[in-house]
């Protein structure tokens, strides 16, 4: 499909006219994630957002990959004073450092899920029972900010050590992983999106 296809196919409005963002949209949001490792970036990358839009993260992301080690927990459970400093220096990152900090804890408690707890992806999707919900939402006036399984899964991630994972940042991540198909029925992705969990 060539560029001018995709420029006219009906998709949710949040991505304007960025092709990143349209990128994004198109091949990544929604799509189930079941790796337990690109869990916990996807759920990092959230909580860096906190407070700003996706797209800055999304602009950034390949420099967070670079500085954090490809996202990899058992390496960034082990940083220490130094390397968060190196971190608060890097521009290419959102440089805030309880973020910084909160991803070493994320990290370390991620590990102590996968070697004593039922495992990071099966934790998180036995939310939603294994399966992507489907909504049919026409407007995104619709799209709630945070639902009953976002707070009780963000109420789990936090007795267990998590940060930044508060219920409206658990339901964008949610969003994001696919555990909810929220593209609006209008979307070209809605369905392409649905049959990932048929």
């Amino acid at each position: 499909m060539n560029d001018r296809a995709l420029d006219n196919l009906p998709r949710c409005p949040w991505p304007k006219q960025d092709p990143l963002y349209i990128s994004y949209h198109d091949k990544e949001w929604g799509v189930p994630e079941y790796d337990d490792r690109a869990l916990y970036e996807k759920l990092v990358l959230d909580g860096f957002q906190a407070g700003l839009s996706w797209i800055t993260i999304l602009r950034k992301r390949e420099n967070f990959r670079r500085a954090f080690d490809g996202f990899d927990p058992e390496k960034i459970a082990r940083y220490r004073s130094a390397k968060i400093e190196r971190l608060m220096g890097d521009a290419g990152i959102v440089r805030n450092r309880a973020k910084i900090e909160g991803a070493v804890l994320s990290a370390r408690a991620w590990l102590e899920v996968m070697e004593n707890g039922p495992g990071f992806s099966k934790l998180l999707w036995d939310f939603v029972e294994g399966r992507p919900k489907v909504n049919h939402f026409r407007s995104t006036r619709q799209v709630p900010a945070e639902t009953a399984v976002s707070r009780a899964m963000s109420k789990e991630l936090t007795q267990r050590g998590f940060k930044f994972c508060g219920p409206t940042i658990v339901y964008a991540f949610m969003q994001a992983v696919g555990m909810v198909n929220d593209h609006l029925v209008s979307c070209h992705r809605h369905a392409a999106v649905q049959a990932f969990g048929a």
